[in-house]
């Protein structure tokens, strides 16, 4: 058995060269600990009932706080960012889905790029034990990524870079061997308030605090019974997802497209009119979206939020 290096600084300058060779635009880590500063903030969140139907949100309480909770015996959590802006977006004259959602379903692409670098960590620096999290368990992503100097949490409460915006996914890793810990950046929304102006249905209750039951993401993907039609006229023709917050984020003007051809969309998808879009059919959103995030929905649920913009 091959013992763990225990030059924290050597350690983890391997992991972060192997990160960046897998094409992750950054890697950070941050020693596994309770998030006290994010304790109070989920349990206010909760409390007036911002997850709406997202029931899920209020499980694992502890482990969602807690890393050393969900993976017992680890001391240091490595988030990872992958770049998903698109080098084209679609139609002008189209119903719009999230720019996230264009090309293969991002927990397949990032789970393999993890299992490579869980592999690389083995061959290279000893038996190493961890797990990968790509948005599917009770793990805090973007409260991780800040800890780690990823970037801060904006106010539309999306994880922001300086130089590089917010089009991008997070994932980590979370071992057992202690690394050389990063440190959290500054805050740089500043006095900017373009997000909150933009948003559609004024998701963004506060600076910083979205409410997860107003967005139109949470309506269009989230959401399994019927639309209120309290919000209806409000969707600005999105039917899965919602980029508004992001689109407008000053920010993202630094934005460069990704290169992971996994991310690059079915050739039809960019050239479908609104038309097309109404007159979908379950074949086509099967060929369209085959291995695409927009499957979640499911073909009836896409056709409902279709329906709803009518």
């Amino acid at each position: 058995m091959k013992l763990p290096l225990v030059n924290k600084e050597k350690t983890t300058a391997l992991i972060k060269d192997e990160a960046k060779r897998l094409g992750f635009i950054s890697c950070g880590v941050s020693k596994a600990e309770f998030l006290e500063e994010e304790a109070p903030r989920l349990e206010k969140w909760l409390t007036k009932n911002m997850n709406g139907q997202m029931a899920y949100m209020e499980n694992h309480f502890d482990k969602r706080l807690d890393p050393t909770k969900l993976v017992e015996g680890s001391k240091s959590v490595i988030s990872l960012l992958l770049n998903y802006y698109p080098e084209d977006t679609q139609n002008n004259d189209a119903l719009k889905i999230s720019k996230y959602a264009y090309g293969q379903d991002y927990h397949h692409v990032i789970k393999s790029k993890l299992r490579e670098l869980q592999e690389f960590i083995t061959n290279n620096i000893g038996e190493v034990e961890g797990r990968a999290f790509v948005d599917s368990a009770p793990v805090l992503d973007k409260a991780w990524a800040a800890k780690s100097g990823l970037g801060w949490i904006g106010k539309n409460s999306n994880l922001i870079t300086q130089k590089v915006g917010s089009f991008y996914f997070i994932a980590e890793l979370i071992v057992d061997i202690e690394l050389a810990y990063d440190s959290a950046v500054t805050d740089h929304c500043g006095t900017c308030t373009a997000c909150i102006d933009a948003c559609p249905t004024q998701a963004i209750v506060d600076p910083y605090v979205v409410d997860g039951s107003k967005c139109i993401s949470y309506f269009t993907i989230e959401l399994k019974n019927e639309i209120p039609a309290e919000v209806r006229g409000k969707f600005d023709d999105w039917i899965f997802g919602c980029d508004v917050c992001q689109d407008v984020c000053p920010w993202n003007r630094f934005s460069k497209p990704h290169n992971e051809p996994l991310f690059n969309p079915h050739p039809d998808l960019l050239s479908m009119t609104k038309k097309d879009w109404q007159e979908i059919t379950e074949d086509v959103f099967r060929k369209v979206f085959k291995k695409s995030a927009v499957k979640r929905t499911k073909f009836s649920g896409l056709q409902r939020n279709i329906d709803f913009l009518d």
